[in-house]
């Protein structure tokens, strides 16, 4: 047998066949292994962060990543912008029958690299087939629990005129890979996803800089949305500069001949933060020390001009405003 059937997902001799098979292999340890409907898990203590997230991108492999890798991720840095250290991930999926399982093994190991790779643990989960045709392949569904020691505030709340803007790396590569991969766009090199666990990159900058303002990972609707986002809820103003933005040469290309603009295009892998002025090169350091931070760099800051604004300043001397964006640019990129 080498395609998922409905009878995969009714609770029967295949359903544990499946788990037996595929998922304990790929991802057992003491607390899934008990296979109970809950997990019971130990954390030190302190704080608990959740976190939950869904993933249906289109296609489910594509050049850097795959929905395995994005599902371990994204969850992870949802918990790691909280100030958090993750360490447990439950584990949902929705499989449409005649899913190859070659395909649903080569996602779980990705899933198990991640994790892996993360330092994370997955004890629980849930799987259900549906009719072929009515899934899209499979869905997958994480959520996430991490502790904190502290309590941090990264809220935006304490943004104020003065703090810097950082981006740990080169935009936009996410959505473009996706979107050239769904596509078919033949592009040579194929852009690659950024797609990457940043919870140690997190761990890096808030070692030496505990009083950052701000920490996100800007997926959908990309860096302009979290910082229109940091500028409202600040009430200031965000300025940064369009030379300082690091980006790839292939997907700014990429972008300028599709005519998107890179600030609205999803990333997977990058963080920003808010820092104190005084702790700008502190942080630059620690974020480059890293080797998903390596080409971090200084993007803007925070000013009074005009309340809950996020402005481009081009490198003609002028400046234009930077809205967030009205829909979804590059559909399924999660």
């Amino acid at each position: 047998m080498d395609r998922i059937l409905l009878a995969h997902g009714s609770g029967g001799k295949l359903y544990h066949q499946l788990i037996e098979e595929v998922f304990l292999p790929a991802f057992g340890n003491k607390h899934l292994n008990q296979l109970n409907d809950s997990a019971v898990c130990p954390v030190a203590n302190g704080l608990i962060a959740m976190t939950t997230d869904s993933f249906v991108v289109q296609p489910l492999f594509f050049p850097g990543g795959d929905i395995g890798r994005l599902a371990v991720c994204g969850t992870v840095n949802d918990l790691a912008m909280s100030g958090a250290t993750p360490r447990y991930l439950t584990l949902g999926m929705i499989i449409e029958a005649d899913f190859p399982f070659a395909d649903l093994k080569k996602i779980c190991a990705s899933i198990a690299e991640a994790a892996s790779e993360a330092g994370v643990q997955i004890v629980t989960g849930d799987t259900k087939v549906v009719q072929k045709g009515h899934g899209d392949g499979i869905y997958i569904n994480t959520a996430g629990v991490g502790e904190l020691s502290e309590a941090l505030d990264l809220s935006q709340r304490t943004i104020e005129a003065g703090d810097v803007i950082i981006c740990s790396g080169e935009i936009a590569s996410h959505g473009i890979a996706v979107m050239a991969a769904r596509e078919g766009l033949g592009l040579k090199p194929a852009p690659l996803s950024d797609v990457a666990p940043l919870n140690g990159l997190a761990k890096a900058l808030l070692t030496v800089v505990p009083q950052t303002k701000a920490l996100r990972d800007p997926t959908r609707g990309g860096l302009a949305s979290t910082l229109n986002e940091w500028a409202e809820k600040a009430g200031l103003t965000i300025e940064i500069e369009e030379e300082a933005l690091p980006i790839n040469k292939g997907v700014a290309a990429t972008c300028e001949l599709l005519g998107l603009d890179p600030l609205y295009v999803a990333n997977e892998g990058k963080l920003l933060a808010c820092v104190p002025a005084e702790s700008a090169d502190i942080a630059l350091a620690a974020l480059r020390s890293h080797q998903y931070g390596v080409k971090a760099a200084i993007i803007g800051k925070v000013t009074k001009d005009t309340a809950g604004r996020l402005q481009l300043a081009t490198p003609y001397g002028g400046t234009r405003i930077i809205d967030i964006p009205a829909g979804e640019l590059l559909p399924r990129i999660c």
